[in-house]
């Protein structure tokens, strides 16, 4: 268990990669998850099991050793499938070592399925891999900044009791992490959407626009901060709702949309209290 390792027991980490892949599963990657699912407790048959399921492929009934056949069939698929089935294969482990444990067929020594998330996250970190395994599924990683910001409006919204809105942020991080592309268009709309609940939510008026509340509420958001909230509004509306062709956008800007409406989420709630 890597509680055991030398650099956990003296908490030695490396630090984060900037995260450079996303819509690929690198032939390393690839090798990883079947080294990490066994170590969690599941065998090459039970692997090759949940490989050839996902991947709607025969398992081949000549191979009956675990090693090398069984493991090296299991490999195989994985090292050739498609990139966002790679992912597609890392849940499905999850959950079959989740319900394992559930059945109390693991050791002393803890949950499998907590174990193949931790190992399998800090080789996301180290490689500079864009998603994360977040309570069995794949969801989108961002910079630090990014997972804070989040997290903070998530957890801000959640303790107010505004879950309309904590639920657009959700449905903003799923689009991110849709496979094989993510809905950029439908990440915007929710990510402004949750903002502008919050804000109706606030002024008591519950039919204009957050363009319209800032117009009306100066003092919703301090000039010249309204003025930067007015711009992501109107970013959000013309690339996320007004839609002309060829002019998508793109990852970088559609999280820089979702990481300052989270942040103006937090702010207001802490400006506004009651």
């Amino acid at each position: 268990m890597s509680k055991d390792k030398f650099s956990s027991r003296h908490g030695f980490e490396p630090k984060d990669a900037d995260i450079e892949i996303r819509h690929e599963a690198p032939v390393e990657l690839r090798a990883i998850v079947a080294d990490i699912a066994y170590e969690a407790g599941l065998s090459p048959h039970s692997l090759r099991g949940i490989v050839c399921k996902i991947l709607r492929v025969r398992e081949d009934p000549g191979n009956w050793s675990a090693f090398p056949n069984v493991d090296g069939e299991a490999r195989g698929h994985l090292e050739s499938c498609e990139w966002y089935e790679v992912y597609d294969i890392v849940e499905a482990i999850y959950s079959s070592l989740k319900s394992k444990d559930e059945r109390r067929d693991w050791d002393e020594k803890g949950s499998g399925a907590e174990y193949f998330t931790e190992e399998l996250n800090k080789y996301f970190r180290k490689r500079g891999i864009g998603w994360q395994l977040i309570n069995g599924a794949i969801e989108i990683r961002g910079p630090e900044s990014f997972e804070l910001i989040v997290a903070a409006a998530r957890e801000v919204l959640r303790d107010t009791g505004r879950d309309t809105a904590e639920n657009e942020i959700h449905e903003a991080l799923q689009d991110l992490s849709r496979r094989p592309q993510p809905d950029l268009t439908g990440a915007l709309q929710h990510a402004l959407a949750a903002l502008e609940c919050l804000a109706r939510d606030l002024t008591g008026e519950s039919k204009p626009t957050l363009g319209q509340l800032m117009t009306r509420y100066p003092n919703l958001v301090p000039a010249p901060l309204d003025t930067a909230v007015e711009k992501i509004w109107g970013f959000a509306s013309e690339q996320g709702r007004h839609l002309r062709e060829g002019r998508d956008p793109g990852d970088a800007e559609v999280e820089l949309a979702v990481t300052t409406s989270a942040a103006v989420i937090t702010y207001l709630l802490r400006k506004h209290p009651g």
